[in-house]
């Protein structure tokens, strides 16, 4: 597993997260290519695999074809450079998933996924911005990234239906990414990478962070699901008002006490976020076993279990009074409390842990674990 080279994150999120473009040289402690151009070429080819190709036939042209891509495509693309790209590549390579480690300093909620580009001499996707934070790993070959001032929505696009380039780019800062560089880029920052030579890969840790437009809209879709149809705006205090045509501060103040009361609720709207930040990305790396796993499946082998994570499910908790936490995985929320408490941290911890025979003994962590094999978020299998 790749480690990053005398990294304070501490120092990090203090003095760039965020804040400003930083180059990382010779990141790693020890470097190693984690998948090969043609393996990636292969999980272009396959449906469940979300990839797109970007030609450029000519001068300030672009040309995009979702995939997936059929295999005797990359034969015809001829001289003009292309660029391949691949999202959540670590749902499907547990080497490219462990390129993550590195940047867990990071919530895990914050998370997106690892996207992977492959391109030939000259190939990008040219002059961009991102809403979103993003460690642009270099794994093979080398690119040119050049970066910009911070943009917002307002900064002009040109004209394309499904690629957000910007009709004006100046480089504030310009590096050539050898293997093993990394190139940390905070939201906004506009910046184009090219590749200098053949065979270039980049690895993308993307992060996500919600809008407050869809936060607000869906935490009120969410409350308004659980409000009652007699629950209604009244004033039995209502005294005669000097016009008939006014709102009165009163009933204004008091209408909009009543909205932001219903949204107030912070238990709920944890209990709530954590379901909503956990909802898979797709469920297209579908590992719900054949037969159910039942608690006695497991409660009787007498043995420990390892546990691996379905690298598409999404794993996260929340602290409770006394101790307990509630667990959230793919969207469903489980209240744990003692053992069960302790084991759901060690479950977020990380992709994979042995659980001891011990550790089984609760009979709700064997509950727990066989429903979250039925849904497809945990693999178990005997310890090595």
């Amino acid at each position: 597993m790749p480690a990053l080279r005398d990294f304070d994150a501490a120092a990090f999120l203090r003095d760039t997260w965020q804040k400003r473009p930083l180059l990382i040289r010779n990141a790693f402690t020890d470097w190693s290519n984690p998948l090969e151009p043609d393996e990636l070429a292969g999980l272009a080819c396959e449906a469940e695999v979300e990839s797109r190709l970007v030609r450029q036939p000519g001068p300030g042209e672009w040309e995009l074809e979702h995939g997936p891509i059929a295999a005797t495509r990359f034969g015809e693309l001829g001289g003009s450079p292309w660029t391949l790209l691949l999202q959540a590549v670590d749902h499907h390579v547990p080497e490219v998933a462990a390129l993550i480690e590195p940047f867990r300093f990071i919530p895990d909620w914050r998370i997106d996924d690892v996207m992977v580009s492959y391109a030939v001499a000259g190939g990008g996707v040219g002059p961009h911005f991102d809403q979103y934070d993003v460690f642009l790993v270099q794994g093979l070959g080398r690119r040119r990234w050049r970066v910009g001032p911070r943009c917002d929505d307002t900064a002009p696009l040109l004209p394309h239906d499904g690629l957000r380039l910007l009709a004006e780019f100046e480089a504030h800062e310009e590096w050539v990414l050898e293997p093993g560089d990394v190139l940390y880029v905070p939201p906004g920052f506009a910046h184009d990478g090219v590749a200098v030579e053949d065979d270039c890969m980049t690895y993308s840790v993307g992060f996500r962070a919600p809008s407050r437009g869809d936060l607000v809209s869906a935490w009120a879709d969410h409350v308004i699901d659980t409000l009652g149809e007699d629950d209604r705006y009244t004033d039995p205090d209502l005294s005669a008002d000097a016009h008939p045509g006014e709102i009165s501060a009163t009933a204004l103040a008091r209408l909009q006490d009543m909205a932001l009361g219903a949204l107030a609720d912070r238990a709920a709207f944890a209990s709530w976020f954590g379901r909503y930040v956990t909802q898979p990305k797709d469920d297209r790396l579908d590992w719900a076993p054949d037969e159910q796993m039942t608690a006695a499946d497991l409660a009787g082998g007498g043995a420990g279990v390892t546990l691996d994570r379905n690298p598409a499910s999404r794993f996260s908790f929340v602290r409770q009074a006394g101790e307990a936490v509630t667990l959230f995985v793919d969207g469903a929320s489980y209240h744990c409390h003692g053992p069960a408490a302790a084991f759901a941290e060690r479950l977020c911890a990380g992709p994979c842990f042995v659980a001891e025979a011990e550790d089984l003994a609760p009979p709700e962590i064997v509950h727990l674990i066989a429903d979250l094999v039925n849904r497809g978020a945990l693999a178990v299998s005997d310890p090595d």
